[in-house]
């Protein structure tokens, strides 16, 4: 047995997850025909454009949390707990990167998504994951927090992140986080947001439509939302919106003749390999 304390590149993660003891997490999902985001991107990719998955989820999360105020939200506070209502959406997209030779999980906050448009919300991710997570000065905090004692970086980042006027700015209103490179269909987790959106691959899977069996290209979407700050009505109009939202991705632009919505059987045969791996999710 080799034992080892914990490597200092990962102490912001357990900083993260103690000061999520007093969340209380309930899980809802779904799933999504992603046929549309699956044409758009095709498209695109013949003009010489790239999305990725978590884009269009950032996108969409970015519209729906505008339009449910009471989810784009956050609570503070021990004794006399408060909620803050912000006026802007600002997502967390969790990043899987190497720092000193450790494979640790990052955090990015992408602000202003109710009125970003797609390309400019791909552009922050390209340089999010194109960027090095040694030199970046989005990431200088976290690497501060390494250099310290670990009693004093546990209190530094209590003082960063717990107060309310900086939540939004710290942690993002929701958060998204992929595990859809790999093969896996689902899962639930908790970012630090009042909505955490957890998503997974995208597989050809059978359906029943208008009495027949077919097949659709699906992603199962999870939700998770501190009911401390919601209930489980709120959290289901959010988690269907968003659903509508990614289903009906650039309906206005399919051609004639091309269904806008709904799925087609066989959604994935004519999208480029290109498209569908080695990019991230």
């Amino acid at each position: 047995m080799d034992v080892r304390p914990v490597r200092r590149e990962r102490r912001h993660t357990l900083y993260f997850l103690g000061d999520l003891r007093r969340f209380s997490p309930v899980h809802l999902d779904t799933e999504v025909d992603m046929s549309a985001v699956l044409r758009h991107r095709e498209a695109a990719a013949r003009t010489g454009r790239r999305y990725s998955v978590v884009s269009y989820v950032l996108h969409a999360g970015g519209r729906t949390l505008a339009a449910h105020p009471e989810a784009n939200a956050a609570i503070g506070g021990r004794l006399r707990q408060k909620i803050a209502r912000f006026t802007s959406v600002s997502g967390k997209l969790t990043l899987d990167r190497t720092l000193s030779g450790q494979r640790v999980v990052l955090a990015a906050v992408l602000p202003g998504l109710e009125r970003a448009t797609l390309d400019e919300i791909q552009a922050v991710v390209d340089q999010y994951r194109d960027g090095d997570p040694e030199t970046m000065p989005q990431f200088a905090g976290t690497r501060a927090l390494h250099r310290l004692p670990a009693p004093v970086a546990r209190a530094a980042y209590r003082r960063a992140s717990a107060p309310l006027g900086r939540r939004a700015a710290v942690r993002g209103t929701f958060s998204v986080t992929s595990l859809g490179h790999r093969p896996v269909d689902g899962f639930h987790s908790v970012g630090g947001t009042t909505i955490t959106l957890g998503v997974g691959q995208i597989a050809e899977r059978p359906v029943v439509r208008e009495g027949a069996v077919t097949t659709a290209p699906l992603l199962r979407l999870s939700l998770t939302f501190d009911h401390r700050v919601i209930d489980g009505a709120e959290a289901a109009d959010v988690l269907a919106d968003l659903r509508t939202a990614l289903e009906t991705v650039g309906a206005e632009e399919v051609p004639a003749g091309r269904a806008t919505s709904g799925p087609a059987a066989g959604a994935l045969d004519d999208v480029p390999a290109e498209v569908l791996e080695g990019q991230p999710r």
